[in-house]
């Protein structure tokens, strides 16, 4: 298992917020995406609807920490943060670090503890573009048959997915994990505006929906004999004849002061039945 650094193109790199614009008219596109009130907004960040009017309009300009103020209070993303301060005149706050500089060792080796340890469930890292950054060998198991095309670099999660020579065919309820990370990509679109997202966005739902639910042999896939009731909606995948059930869970770091990890998340898939916990385990041993 190897961490690698995401790439780091001129696209992926850019912030999403328009170019050419001052800090207050942006302020105000976050505000209204937050679907915020000046007087909401002014109040949670200890100033008047007047001020906020008037930076919004430009006849004020605010100070560096008063924009910082208003994009933590909006939930700006750490790579607009930057982008925002830029637009008032002032000097970008957080660094964009690539993965594999010594500075981000400790980062690196905590990741790679994380994902040895919750072996033999599968668990990867993600940049912000869905791009494979780590991933453990429950993750590799997982993806034995998929085409070299495929798994080629920059290895892209939703890619692996939902391509119909991917996963795609292997999930028996891919209609509804398709819907469900299609609409997760809609979310992270209308946040950030990213148009390297928004293009893969526009790739994988484009992708025909592959046939499902059948067992490799074309006959009916064959169910639980004791259906376990889910607290949340399960990926359930086939290996080598054998249907396994998950349950996703996506981790971000908490007040991250660098562009590159603020937009790391950490994708686990805890065994939703007790037939996916032996059988993994069985691997193992």
């Amino acid at each position: 298992m190897t961490i690698v650094s995401p790439g780091t193109n001129a696209d992926s790199a850019a912030p999403a917020t328009p170019a050419g614009q001052g800090v207050g008219p942006l302020l105000r596109v976050w505000r209204e995406r937050r679907r915020m009130s000046q007087l909401e907004l002014a109040l949670r960040a200890d100033s008047s609807a007047r001020h906020i009017s008037f930076v919004e309009t430009g006849r004020s300009r605010p100070s560096e920490e008063m924009v910082l103020r208003l994009a933590e209070h909006l939930d700006v993303p750490v790579r607009e943060r930057n982008a925002l301060l830029l637009a008032a005149g002032y000097a970008p706050r957080y660094p964009q670090t690539p993965l594999d500089d010594p500075a981000l060792d400790a980062l690196r080796a905590g990741l790679e503890r994380l994902l040895q340890g919750y072996e033999p469930y599968p668990a990867l890292v993600m940049d912000a573009r869905y791009d494979v950054v780590a991933a453990n060998r429950g993750i590799t198991m997982l993806l034995d048959g998929v085409p070299e095309s495929l798994l080629a670099p920059p290895l892209n999660a939703m890619r692996l997915t939902l391509h119909p020579q991917g996963l795609a065919p292997r999930i028996r309820n891919l209609r509804e994990w398709r819907g469900h990370l299609l609409a997760q990509m809609e979310r992270q679109v209308a946040l950030s505006r990213s148009a390297p997202l928004r293009e893969l966005y526009e790739e994988v739902v484009a992708y025909p929906v592959a046939e499902s639910g059948r067992s490799t042999e074309g006959g009916p896939a064959d169910e639980p004999a004791d259906p376990v009731p889910h607290f949340a909606l399960p990926m359930r995948i086939e290996h080598e004849g054998q249907v396994l059930s998950f349950i996703s869970s996506v981790s971000t770091f908490n007040t991250p002061m660098d562009v590159t990890v603020a937009e790391l998340a950490i994708e686990t898939f805890l065994p939703a039945d007790p037939a996916t916990v032996k059988y993994l385990h069985s691997l193992i041993n």
